[in-house]
């Protein structure tokens, strides 16, 4: 099996996760630096040059940084629920950027373009079925990331999404959720995946941009303080278990339409992110959360993931 780095040209068979408002174009470029395929994500980005700002700031870290042995690897993740979606494609296409990730909705529409202008398209998945479809669309490949991980999530796991993706697809399935040290990295190669894409683990890098406040929270839970809020609505979120998820899982209970759920979650992951309100903020995690107990540089962190 030919492993993710191999198909990329990154260092380590690893993908960083486009965490909305916390994968900058900086973050991302860090991430590649170290031998990750660095993501600049756009859930928290609002208008195309914003994105390109993003990238330039990426291209140019990384350029500063490349060696003649090493030429970092950086892309962008959509979230195709952004309105912006269509004009970012844009931007993407061209600044050249070399690979994209998708989610929250069928990347079908733009699979062409994306074809002719050389961009390798991996979307996330959350079932086999997907990924049999994203494969009929034209993807790269799949990124199958089970209901541990941290933002939304599906219903199936880790460890059963990815080897039914492995048998459904004949294109590279890379795994995600639940990863954060050498034994679920190795645990995910063994299901059949190429390499991984992890995002809680990096939440507690010395690089991340995230307020301290939310670094300290992250460092104090227990894997079971990673709870879902939104299952009742059908809008299901991974977030560690606070103020505010306790007051909106009861109103959920108790009926609450769209509308007033929004109240609790309106802005509240810029909140966590840049304020550090770790009391109303949506501070979003994986269930790895429980294996964080230090602040680490990102090139330790991704060496020992993969290396032990």
């Amino acid at each position: 099996m030919t492993l993710l780095n191999e198909l990329l040209g990154t260092k380590y068979p690893i993908i960083q996760g486009g965490m909305a408002n916390i994968a900058t174009g900086r973050f991302a470029a860090a991430c590649a630096c170290a031998g990750a395929l660095g993501l600049i994500g756009t859930g928290g980005i609002h208008s195309a040059e914003e994105l390109r700002t993003e990238i330039r700031t990426a291209r140019k870290l990384i350029e500063e940084a490349a060696t003649p042995d090493y030429e970092p690897v950086f892309g962008v993740n959509l979230m195709l629920m952004n309105p912006c979606t269509e004009a970012f494609v844009q931007v993407c296409i061209e600044e050249k950027v070399p690979v994209v990730t998708t989610g929250a909705g069928n990347p079908g529409q733009y699979m062409a373009a994306f074809k002719e202008a050389g961009i390798k398209v991996i979307p996330v998945v959350g079932a086999p079925i997907l990924a049999k479809l994203m494969e009929r669309l034209g993807a790269y490949a799949v990124i199958a990331e089970g209901c541990e991980s941290g933002g939304h999530v599906g219903e199936m796991t880790t460890m059963t999404l990815v080897p039914q993706c492995v048998d459904t697809v004949s294109i590279p399935v890379i795994a995600a959720g639940g990863i954060a040290d050498h034994r679920q990295f190795e645990a995910a190669m063994a299901l059949g995946a190429c390499g991984v894409q992890i995002g809680t683990v990096l939440l507690s890098a010395e690089e991340c941009p995230i307020h301290e406040n939310y670094k300290a929270a992250l460092l104090k839970a227990q894997g079971s303080d990673a709870i879902v809020t939104g299952r009742i609505g059908g809008t299901p979120v991974r977030v560690l278990k606070n103020q505010m998820t306790v007051a909106y899982i009861k109103q959920e209970k108790a009926g609450a339409d769209k509308m007033e759920l929004e109240k609790f979650t309106l802005g509240s992951l810029r909140r966590a992110v840049f304020e550090g309100d770790v009391k109303t903020g949506s501070l979003m995690a994986g269930q790895v959360c429980g294996q964080l107990h230090t602040i680490r540089p990102l090139a330790e962190i991704l060496e020992d993931i993969c290396q032990g």
